[in-house]
């Protein structure tokens, strides 16, 4: 017997109300796409871009309703203090890694290039068309 605790089932019956909300918020923002480019000869371009921003961000705050639009939010938000405690290199530091990158990189393309004439001189000398 499987035993159902009141959390999963508030969770169940969200669930449907949170898919509801999702597709509603993906035809808001499907219809403001479609009337961007609907109105093409009858708006001009800044009432067609600013009404397209307004049902962007309708859809956003229908989805940031459900379960998953909280869930995303928490993320961007925890994301967000992370972001603030990292170190960031300064110029110093910035400036010698990629100037030590740049030289790796041109003693690899050196060594390539001269692989690259090895194994040429080497057919050349095989095949007799040298």
């Amino acid at each position: 017997m499987v035993k159902k605790s009141m959390s999963s089932e508030t969770e169940n019956t969200g669930s449907g109300f949170d898919t509801a909300l999702l597709f509603l918020a993906l035809g808001v923002l499907a219809a403001s796409i479609t009337g961007f480019y609907y109105f093409q000869d009858q708006a001009n371009d800044l009432v067609r871009v600013l009404g397209m921003l307004a049902g962007g961000a309708l859809a956003i705050v229908i989805a940031m309703q459900t379960g998953i639009g909280r869930t995303a939010w928490g993320y961007i938000q925890g994301s967000r203090i992370e972001l603030r405690r990292v170190v960031w290199p300064t110029r110093k530091e910035t400036l010698q890694t990629t100037l030590m990158i740049m030289v790796v990189v041109l003693i690899l393309a050196l060594f390539l290039w001269g692989l690259d004439a090895l194994l040429l001189w080497a057919m050349k000398l095989l095949t007799g068309r040298g």
